[in-house]
């Protein structure tokens, strides 16, 4: 027998209990709050400018804050020698005077002033057609899971797996709300990654499952499930951990450019562990999932017989 080490299913009740009070907290700062949409999605201008040297991303962001601009976004654009600013849409003002006094801001103290390169205006509407094109890949792929895991697995992991997906989701979703920061397209890109992965590591719960189904008929269905989370555990920890590695690295050395991203993954990989083991199993449990339900069919004798 293999060992039922820790209880993980036995204490679903608290999991669920701490997950659906976060989930709450997620939806009421979602819906009171809202999230802080990035340029992508809100609409503004982009300005692209050149120096001779590497520029200082830096002192330009602190530059631009004490000249009124706090809510641009400063990063390189192809080299270190090339910015890309962006700011949001502000009412009444002009692309042109807008980058104009951007350009006299970041030139008023410099030694070497930077060139204008080009100016572009991203619409509303384009923030709108993006925003709606971010929502239809998370609805498309939350289908494509539940037609997925259904075909290879059965309905009940497939619910499962799309609780799992949506409760990581949502949270992630809540903590860019609370804290305020912004989410532009990266952050779903993050988002979408999420889902890849936790639907992943839900996968393999599930495979794990099956096969003890089919295999321990003597104890529970609650005990196989126990079993398999166990045996997979070590896996599941080790994959996390590796990312998670991988995630700091990119938080700490990539830069303004991708801070959101690596945030909403390094969250998201935490919570899409605690999901595959807490939420995934325990959902699909829940639903009366039973080893009959992933038994092979076995032909009857006079099938058997009939056979040439």
């Amino acid at each position: 027998m293999i060992k039922n080490s820790i209880n993980f299913i036995g204490n679903r009740n608290i999991a669920l209990t701490f997950s659906g009070i976060v989930m709450l907290i997620s939806i009421v700062s979602l819906s009171v709050r809202g999230l802080q949409m990035g340029i992508d999605f809100t609409g503004g201008t982009l300005i692209e400018v050149g120096y001779q040297q590497p520029a200082d991303l830096t002192l330009l962001r602190k530059t631009l804050d004490e000249s009124g601009f706090g809510d641009a976004t400063v990063q390189n654009f192809g080299t270190t020698k090339d910015v890309l600013i962006r700011l949001k849409v502000e009412e009444g003002v002009t692309s042109a005077d807008l980058s104009a006094k951007v350009l006299d801001s970041i030139n008023k103290s410099v030694k070497e002033p930077a060139t204008l390169r080009r100016v572009e205006f991203v619409g509303p509407q384009v923030g709108e057609d993006l925003a709606e094109d971010g929502f239809l890949a998370l609805l498309y792929s939350t289908i494509g899971i539940l037609v997925y895991v259904a075909w290879r697995f059965e309905w009940k992991f497939s619910v499962g797996a799309v609780i799992a997906t949506f409760h990581d989701v949502i949270v992630t979703l809540g903590l860019f709300s609370v804290l305020g920061l912004e989410f532009d397209l990266t952050v779903l890109a993050a988002i979408l990654a999420l889902i890849g992965y936790s639907l992943n590591d839900t996968i393999v719960v599930y495979d794990r499952i099956r096969e003890n189904f089919r295999t321990l008929r003597s104890i529970s269905t609650e005990e196989i499930m126990n079993i398999s989370v166990n045996v997979t555990l070590s896996r599941t920890i080790m994959t996390s951990f590796t990312v998670f590695l991988v995630l700091l690295a990119l938080f700490f050395l990539g830069g303004e450019v991708i801070h959101n991203f690596s945030i909403a993954l390094l969250f998201g990989v935490v919570f899409g562990t605690y999901s595959s083991i807490f939420i995934a199993s325990p959902a699909a449990l829940i639903l009366g999932i039973s080893p009959a339900d992933l038994m092979i069919p076995v032909k009857d004798e006079a099938e058997v017989d009939q056979l040439p």
